[in-house]
């Protein structure tokens, strides 16, 4: 169970690392900048496969540690 908690969490601190800043503007907001961080954007291509992926291990982690509890 550890060799797999270790594993995942090392690929999510890959995946969350290669994703694109989606939260460019959040300085601006607290300087009261224009700043377009709601405008909607859509994921595409490789891109929308690293954040499934991530979505994805943060689960398999989530559920790993959660069954480690009770056993």
């Amino acid at each position: 169970m550890e060799i797999a908690l270790l594993v995942i969490s090392i690929l999510l601190i890959i995946l969350v690392l290669l994703q694109s800043g989606k939260a460019d503007g959040g300085p601006q907001i607290i300087s009261g900048g224009q700043s377009e961080l709601f405008a909607n954007r859509k994921e595409r291509g490789s891109e929308l496969v690293i954040t499934r992926i991530t979505a994805l291990l943060g689960l398999a982690f989530f559920a790993i540690c959660f069954i480690s509890m009770f056993f």
